[in-house]
C-alpha cells in the first residue's frame, strides 16, 4: 500500500540546460506577477500530458499519457493511462487515488498539517505557481516563445520531495514541459499539450470509489 502511494508520488526529472537571456530577480518577480494576474483572470487550466519516468523501483523507463484538470487554488484531477493507470482527485479537502488495475482506492483528509499536502503542492507547482517565492529559490531565463524557470526548495519538507524543479512556460503562460529531480536520483519528464483555460465542471473534482473497490486510509484520517 505505502509503496504504491510512494511510486505514484515520484514526479521527477533531469534539469534544463540554461539557455536564453537570464532574468534578474526583479524580472522574475514581474513574470510571476503576470502569471498571477492570468490565474486570477482564469483560475482553470486543463491539458493532456505525456510522462517518461525513470526510477530505481523500475527495470525500464515507464511511459505514460493522461490528462490533468486544475482549478486554483487547490482542486485538481489527474488521470493517468498506460501500465501505471491511476486517477487522482482532490476537492481541496479530500484526496483520492484510484488504481483501476488493483481495484483499490486510497483516501487522505487534507488540512491539519497533513503530510500529503506538501507532495500535492509540489505536484501542482507547474499548474499554479502561486506564492512560489516563499517556498522556492527561483532563477529564470527568457527563451524563444516563452520562459524557463528553475525552482529549488527552501523548506526541509520540499527538499525531501525533490532537489530541483524546472519548467518551461509559453509566452501566454501555459506550462509546456516540466523536469524534476528527486534526492534519490529518480527522474521524470512531463510534456503538456492541448492546454486550455476553459471552465471546468465542479463534479470533475469530486470522486466516489467504484463499486467493488477496496478503500483504505493509509494515514488513519
Amino acid at each position: 500500500m505505502y509503496r504504491q502511494l510512494f511510486v505514484w508520488f515520484v514526479f521527477v526529472g533531469p534539469a534544463f540546460v540554461a539557455q536564453g537571456q537570464q532574468l534578474s530577480r526583479g524580472e522574475v518577480k514581474k513574470l510571476l506577477t503576470r502569471v498571477h494576474e492570468k490565474r486570477v483572470e482564469s483560475p482553470n487550466v486543463q491539458a493532456d500530458f505525456q510522462e517518461e519516468k525513470t526510477s530505481h523501483f523500475l527495470n525500464k523507463k515507464l511511459l505514460s499519457t493522461g490528462k490533468v484538470w486544475f482549478q486554483a487554488p487547490n482542486k485538481f484531477r489527474r488521470e493517468m493511462k498506460g501500465s501505471a493507470q491511476s486517477v487522482a482527485v482532490s476537492n481541496g479537502h479530500d484526496f483520492w487515488i484510484f488504481f483501476p488495475n488493483s481495484k483499490s482506492t486510497q483516501h487522505f483528509s487534507l488540512g491539519k498539517n497533513s503530510p500529503v499536502e506538501a507532495a500535492l503542492s509540489a505536484m501542482n507547482t507547474a499548474l499554479n505557481l502561486e506564492n512560489v517565492e516563499s517556498t522556492y529559490q527561483i532563477n529564470g531565463n527568457k527563451v524563444d516563445h516563452g520562459y524557463e524557470l528553475q525552482l529549488v526548495p527552501r523548506t526541509s519538507a520540499g527538499k525531501r520531495i525533490f532537489q530541483r524543479f524546472d519548467l518551461r512556460l509559453s509566452s501566454d503562460f501555459f506550462v509546456q514541459r516540466t523536469e524534476m529531480l528527486k534526492p534519490n536520483g529518480d527522474q521524470i519528464i512531463t510534456t503538456y499539450s492541448n492546454q486550455s483555460r476553459a471552465a471546468i465542471a465542479s463534479q470533475t473534482f469530486e470522486f466516489t470509489p467504484p463499486a467493488g473497490t477496496t478503500v483504505s486510509n493509509p494515514l488513519g484520517r
